[in-house]
């Protein structure tokens, strides 16, 4: 599948946009990646088939820091601004007037819960959200404000052994837990069937 790429200028740099546009889209899907990974991780490709198929068009985002070789995430703030940037932006082009699910494996799950209300978002999916750091030493810090704080509908999909631990379902929060670690690597299929499940009541 060639995806049109689009570079797409933000207060901290150029950011990237994959797209696959659909024919008469129902609605969007737009994903960003993990802390040091990049758009090939295998549950992100699995979420965006299973939103071609169910009718949406889905865009992969590659944040700045990325975009200009850093492995690094740049700081939480400016990763919110850059992915928010993004966002309008296509949602002024070409994902003009159709509702939008956002969302993103790990780190780009966080971003997407923090700018949520900001996007507008009907619906968010997180890929191994990072509940907690693995402990080191101390009390590690819990994200869970993150996820609780998102007012539209929720989808967590957690690999059963991920070190990062697993959020519990809540009245908007939907958690499926498949085969596999905090990569999602094991069950590709069933990352993509949790995800198209979850679109099809989401977006009907």
């Amino acid at each position: 599948m060639n995806a049109e790429v689009v570079d797409i200028a933000t207060p901290h740099g150029l950011a990237r946009a994959h797209l696959d546009e659909v024919a008469r889209p129902r609605a969007a899907l737009v994903l960003g990646h993990g802390a040091g990974g990049g758009i090939a991780a295998p549950d992100l490709v699995a979420a965006r088939d299973a939103a071609l198929e169910c009718g949406l068009s889905a865009a992969l985002i590659e944040q700045p820091y990325r975009v200009a070789g850093r492995r690094a995430p740049a700081p939480a703030a400016q990763l919110d601004t850059a992915w928010t940037s993004v966002v309008q932006a296509l949602q002024g082009g070409v994902l003009a007037g159709l509702p939008l699910v956002v969302g993103g494996r790990s780190l780009g799950a966080r971003v997407a819960c923090r700018t949520s209300a900001a996007t507008g978002a009907t619906g968010v999916l997180c890929l191994a959200f990072p509940l907690q750091p693995p402990r080191r030493t101390g009390a590690p810090t819990s994200r869970l404000p993150e996820l609780e704080a998102v007012q539209a509908p929720v989808l967590v999909v957690q690999g059963a052994r991920d070190p990062f631990g697993i959020p519990l379902s809540g009245p908007a929060r939907k958690v499926v837990i498949v085969q596999g670690d905090h990569s999602l690597r094991t069950d590709r299929a069933a990352v993509a069937a949790a995800v198209r499940d979850w679109l099809t009541v989401l977006v009907p």
